[in-house]
C-alpha cells in the first residue's frame, strides 16, 4: 500500500490524471481510498470537496458535456468501464475547445481531476458502469453550460457512433 498520490499532467492545462493512493487486492477482492484529503493536499490538490455524486448507466448511455465556471470535480468509476471525455470552454485558454479523453475503470482506479470552466461527459463502455465524482460546489443546474456531444467545431472522437442520450444531451431540451 502506498501513502502518496501521484499526480500526473495531461494534455489540457489543469486537468490532472490522479492515482489514488492506496489499491490492495487479495483473494477476498479489492480495496481502494478513493480520497484522502491530507494525501491530497500534499500531492497539490488543495481543493476542498463539498458533494458527492454517483451516476449508473448501461452500455452506450452518454451523459453530459457538462461544466460550470465555478466547480471542481474529481471523476472515478466505481463498476465497469467508461470513456471520459474534457473539453475546455474557458474562452480565455488558449487551449479553449481543446480536449482530452480517458478511459477510466473499476481495475484502473485512475481519477481524473476537471477544474472549472472545463466540461465533462463520458460513454459507458460496459454492460453497466458507476460514474463517481466529488464536487467543489454544490449542484446548481442553472450554472451548468452543455455542449453538444457531435458538435462538428469541437472535432470529438467517442468509441460509440449512435449513444444512447437524455434529451438535454441530444440537444433537444436546453
Amino acid at each position: 500500500m502506498s501513502e502518496t498520490v501521484r499526480v500526473e499532467d495531461t494534455p489540457l492545462k489543469g486537468v490532472k490524471l490522479v492515482v489514488p493512493p492506496t489499491r490492495f487486492e487479495d483473494f477476498r477482492g479489492t480495496y481502494v481510498e478513493l480520497y484522502n484529503r491530507d494525501l491530497y493536499r500534499r500531492a497539490g490538490i488543495e481543493v476542498d470537496f463539498v458533494q458527492d455524486d454517483v451516476s449508473t448507466s448501461g452500455r452506450h448511455v452518454l451523459r453530459g458535456l457538462h461544466g460550470d465556471d465555478a466547480t471542481w470535480k474529481l471523476v472515478s468509476c466505481l463498476f465497469g468501464r467508461f470513456y471520459l471525455v474534457v473539453v475546455n470552454w474557458d474562452s480565455a485558454s488558449p487551449q479553449f475547445k481543446q480536449w482530452t479523453a480517458f478511459t477510466l475503470s473499476d481495475r484502473s482506479n485512475l481519477q481524473v481531476l476537471i477544474p472549472p470552466k472545463f466540461g465533462n461527459g463520458h460513454v459507458v463502455l460496459s454492460e453497466h458502469a458507476i460514474f463517481h465524482y466529488k464536487q467543489s460546489t454544490y449542484y446548481d443546474r442553472a450554472r451548468q453550460f452543455t455542449l453538444r456531444w457531435n458538435d462538428p467545431a469541437l472535432g470529438l472522437w467517442w468509441p460509440v457512433k449512435d449513444p444512447i442520450l437524455s434529451r438535454r444531451d441530444d440537444g433537444s431540451v436546453a
